[in-house]
């Protein structure tokens, strides 16, 4: 069969050594005789998994002995939009606008109290991350979205607030070295960087919680989650046993400075030959391009058909933009290789000298 370049936005390209450890556990796991699909949540098995991911998560991060919990829970980013907002708005939050997912995450915050947003790049379809914007001290948490897949843009730096900062990482998080300390909570659903859909990963700040006076239902309160080690329901096992062999994937590559190290080779490939081959023009502002998703599109429309056919004979999937920007969109997430944006750049510039 073909090598497929997959430059789905998610989900998305996962190691190749992670798909065939854990394709070999669904058969058996840890010489269990049993799937790991069907073995118990609380088998000691699971809960090891589940322990070691969470611990992963905190080692990479740099956030071990720092206060923060770390959470494998269901229900997407979406459903983080939402927890947010229960656990930690009072009165008054502040949001910066930069996407679809940032203006979803203020809806449902809307539903708990006042929503400031501090400034938003809407009135350029969100290709630019707002700067130089103030967020009020009198706020309960400023929330922001640290990378827009759909937009192709991403936050290089976070202010310094007076107020828990909170941020949606769904699409970047492991991608790059932050201080991660700066943040109070930091949410991700694991289909980007980590695993299959179906788990999200919560860091949280264990001092920021139960500020609140209203009475918060048990699967939306952290405490609860945190209480329990993220087993207050059953967990989806299969996809945090995944998460958890990327994250070993990852540690044993070096960690986030190596990943950092990688992905930036891959956007400066991609961005080079956007900037340089007349067919194409990028979409993002280019002090705001992300490393994650590179969103572009061709000069001439007439030449379409001709590019698709070439994508498709070079075995590159996924590359469609979203339709709210139109275009191409290469998401380079972790997993992906060089050689696979590398393929990318020679049919685009296979174009160039056809056209």
């Amino acid at each position: 069969m073909k090598k497929k370049h997959n430059f789905s936005a998610g989900p998305c390209i996962l190691p190749q050594e992670v798909f065939q450890e854990s394709s070999q556990a669904i058969l058996d796991f840890n010489n269990s005789g049993l799937s790991i699909l069907e073995i118990s949540h609380r088998s000691k098995d699971f809960v090891d998994v589940m322990e070691e991911a969470r611990n992963l998560a905190l080692e990479l991060l740099g956030l071990e002995g720092k206060g923060y919990k770390a959470l494998f829970l269901q229900g997407g980013a979406s459903t983080q939009f939402l927890m947010t907002a229960y656990n930690l708005l009072q009165n008054k939050a502040a949001y910066l606008n930069t996407g679809t997912w940032s203006s979803k995450a203020i809806k449902e915050a809307k539903l708990f109290g006042e929503v400031l947003e501090v400034a938003s790049s809407k009135d350029q379809n969100f290709n630019y991350i707002p700067k130089g914007y103030t967020v009020p001290k009198d706020v309960d948490y400023f929330h922001c979205t640290s990378n827009n897949t759909i937009f192709g843009t991403q936050m290089k730096s976070f202010p310094d607030v007076d107020v828990p900062l909170v941020c949606d990482m769904s699409s970047d998080i492991f991608s790059r070295q932050l201080d991660f300390s700066k943040f109070d909570l930091i949410y991700a659903g694991a289909q980007k960087n980590m695993g299959p859909a179906g788990t999200t990963l919560i860091i949280v700040k264990e001092d920021i919680l139960g500020k609140v006076n209203r009475e918060i239902p048990s699967m939306m309160d952290y405490t609860v989650h945190i209480g329990k080690s993220s087993m207050f329901n059953t967990p989806a096992v299969f996809p945090v046993y995944v998460s958890m062999l990327t994250l070993r994937w990852l540690k044993n590559l070096g960690g986030i400075d190596k990943i950092q190290e990688q992905n930036e080779k891959k956007a400066k490939l991609i961005y080079s030959e956007i900037d340089i081959n007349p067919l194409f023009k990028g979409f993002a502002e280019k002090e705001d391009r992300s490393t994650m998703n590179a969103t572009f599109s061709l000069v001439n429309g007439d030449l379409t058909e001709t590019f698709n056919a070439m994508l498709a004979e070079a075995g590159i999937n996924g590359l469609n933009g979203h339709r709210s920007v139109g275009g191409y969109r290469a998401s380079m997430y972790n997993a992906m290789a060089k050689d696979s944006v590398s393929t990318l750049v020679e049919v685009m510039s296979d174009l160039e000298r056809k056209a």
